[in-house]
């Protein structure tokens, strides 16, 4: 039986990340894993922020904040162009809007909210 805390969603955070990074490294691997593992990521970030939050909601805001930050891709103000030139920002707000992206983010979130509500299902059991 697997209790998740609020500690346990920051550590999945950074092992997603890790392995983001992980994936932007190793050739062969496709771009969509690591825009894939972003949107695990931004899930257990949003469980981590609203850890008494229903796991629906955090699907939810993972997907808002994902698209969100997409859909800013596409304005070209001097101010986000700037940041988007940084490499560290550059991996937390890209470089470019892609359509497929968005696909890849619903099925990085929802991998995220399965594996999470079967841990909440084991612990009801």
């Amino acid at each position: 039986m697997i209790t998740l805390k609020r500690g346990h969603y920051l550590v999945l955070m950074c092992a997603t990340i890790v392995f983001g990074l992980l994936s932007r490294k190793i050739t062969g691997i496709p771009l969509s894993v690591g825009d894939g593992l972003y949107a695990v990521m931004i899930y257990w970030l949003c469980r981590f922020i609203f850890f008494q939050r229903s796991l629906n909601f955090c699907f939810v805001s993972s997907l808002v904040l994902c698209f969100a930050i997409e859909f800013l891709q596409l304005v070209q103000h001097p101010i986000l162009i700037s940041v988007r030139s940084h490499p560290l920002l550059r991996l937390l707000f890209g470089q470019g809007f892609l359509w497929s992206d968005l696909i890849v983010y619903i099925a990085g979130s929802a991998i995220a909210f399965l594996l999470d509500r079967s841990f909440h299902r084991s612990k009801t059991r």
